[in-house]
């Protein structure tokens, strides 16, 4: 079984941007703590991150094609700004899961609306990196 793991705008800035909001772990090493959990799971992972809207929805299109059986996504400000990553995650038969590092729905007012979350089977938010574990706890229930 393989989850795509796919992170949105600016997430490639992790441990270095906001610390108070988003924590001071990097990028790498919150896919390491994903693939470690994952593993021990028996999950496979595959992990992709992008600031370009374009990219995420190629990605996604493309996990129905490479064997990949469940998509976690922090779409970042993309969760608040596009149908373009909405229409893609419903155009794929694949379950999929929102997560967030922050509790989006105690930030800012634009923060609290999600195009994406309608098509997910659920949305984690506001654990930090263990976000993230806790959806792949979720895949191993389903499993």
């Amino acid at each position: 079984m393989k989850l795509l793991i796919i992170h949105g705008p600016n997430l490639n800035r992790l441990g270095e941007r906001e610390v108070d909001i988003y924590g001071t772990l990097s990028l790498d090493d919150i896919n390491a703590r994903i693939s470690e959990h994952a593993s021990q799971k028996g999950f496979e992972t595959d992990f992709f991150q992008s600031n370009h809207e374009g990219e995420i929805v190629d990605k996604i299109h493309e996990a129905t094609q490479n064997g990949t059986t469940g998509i976690i996504l922090n779409g970042a400000a993309y969760t608040h700004t596009s149908v373009a990553i909405r229409d893609a995650l419903a155009s794929v038969d694949l379950p999929k899961i929102e997560v967030h590092l922050s509790n989006i729905h105690a930030r800012e007012e634009f923060r609290k609306h999600s195009y994406s979350a309608a098509v997910c089977k659920g949305i984690i938010s506001g654990f930090g990196p263990n976000s993230y574990l806790l959806a792949v706890d979720a895949f191993a229930l389903d499993a």
